[in-house]
């Protein structure tokens, strides 16, 4: 999948000049979204067949710093799925100097609009096996 880039904006930063580090994890999530744009299951495609993909837990390695005008290339890749459960990885680079930014994970499930856990395998099979070539092209 191709990667998803973000331009640092000036809200985005502290007193200190740095990137507050509170945007990766939004940043995490707007990749997350171009990812499912890129495999055909956008989140508003999963929404309107009454699935739901809340957040589980987020963890972020903070490598280096990045400021206002910096553009982050982020890489997102299905580490696991079962069928219910759904962990992502992400690597973020700085774009000019190709420096490690940031390396972490979300987990995720799949419920239904009574948030009913639901299984893909049955409900979605294109997408479930779109999720599941995504790791075996690891």
């Amino acid at each position: 999948m191709d990667l998803y880039t973000h331009k640092v904006q000036y809200y985005e930063t502290d007193r200190m000049g740095i990137t507050h580090h509170s945007n990766y994890i939004r940043w995490m999530e707007e990749a997350r979204m171009d990812l499912l744009d890129q495999m055909g299951w956008g989140y508003d495609k999963l929404e309107a067949a009454g699935v739901g993909s809340p957040v589980l837990a987020a963890n972020c390695r903070y490598k280096h710093a990045t400021t206002y005008g910096d553009v982050v290339s982020i890489q997102v890749r299905v580490q696991k799925f079962n069928g219910v459960r759904l962990t992502l990885e992400y690597e973020m680079k700085n774009a000019a100097n190709g420096e490690l930014v940031l390396t972490g994970t979300t987990e995720h499930c799949f419920l239904d609009k009574d948030m009913r856990p639901v299984r893909l395998k049955k409900l979605l099979p294109e997408f479930y096996e779109k999720l599941c070539d995504e790791i075996q092209s690891e």
